[in-house]
């Protein structure tokens, strides 16, 4: 966030705080509901943020606009006595949110219940302007998230479609999965590639398109 005005600062901060909550707060919900009571043992089945967010992954997000929140302990054997495909499913519940929200915030700009402006006032942008940015940065969680590169959602995800021949890929590539996402974030960066940018920007644009038209 280096380079942004105070107004944009403030509000990122705003969006990302509740995105991250709901976010994990999703996650403990489906594994409870699932008959894992980890998230609730661990005090994660709230929706208060100081239980959600992670010390350096918002210290991150605040000097660089990137940042994380502390994953929902789970415990998959409690999860798979009820359904073989539960931990699939309190995976996806996480970017699932991130959909939502990014709908709700949608409805307002597609039907035109807040003035199209730009002009900020006090110590946040306009109503439009907000709400735009609070769709976007949930839609780039949501593709973020299904990334099938451990540790983020879309691993355990893929780990549940992928045929069982597959299994012994995805567990010699798990270990590495944070440097790969390191590379994938920061190593294009340092030789003028965004690759992460190529990877999302076309799936975003698209769902922005047909969320506000």
């Amino acid at each position: 966030m280096l380079g942004l005005d105070p107004q944009t600062i403030i509000s990122r901060i705003i969006i990302l705080v509740i995105a991250f909550t709901v976010h994990e707060f999703a996650h403990a919900w489906t594994a409870n509901y699932f008959g894992d009571d980890t998230p609730r043992l661990y005090g994660r089945l709230t929706l208060n943020p100081l239980r959600h967010l992670d010390v350096m992954g918002s210290l991150l997000l605040l000097v660089a606009g990137f940042g994380w929140a502390k994953p929902v302990p789970i415990n998959p054997y409690a999860l798979q006595r009820r359904s073989s495909a539960a931990v699939m499913w309190v995976s996806l519940a996480g970017p699932l949110s991130n959909l939502g929200m990014a709908i709700l915030a949608a409805i307002p700009l597609r039907f035109g219940l807040v003035p199209l402006t730009v002009n900020a006032t006090g110590i946040l942008p306009s109503p439009a302007t907000f709400l735009f940015d609070f769709m976007t940065i949930n839609l780039a969680l949501l593709l973020f998230n299904l990334i099938p590169i451990a540790p983020l959602d879309g691993e355990k995800i893929a780990t549940y479609f992928f045929p069982p021949s597959w299994s012994r890929t995805m567990d010699t590539i798990r270990p590495y999965g944070p440097v790969i996402l390191l590379l994938i974030v920061f190593g294009g960066q340092m030789v003028g590639l965004n690759i992460l940018g190529a990877i999302m920007g076309p799936p975003l644009n698209a769902l922005s398109r047909l969320l506000i038209g």
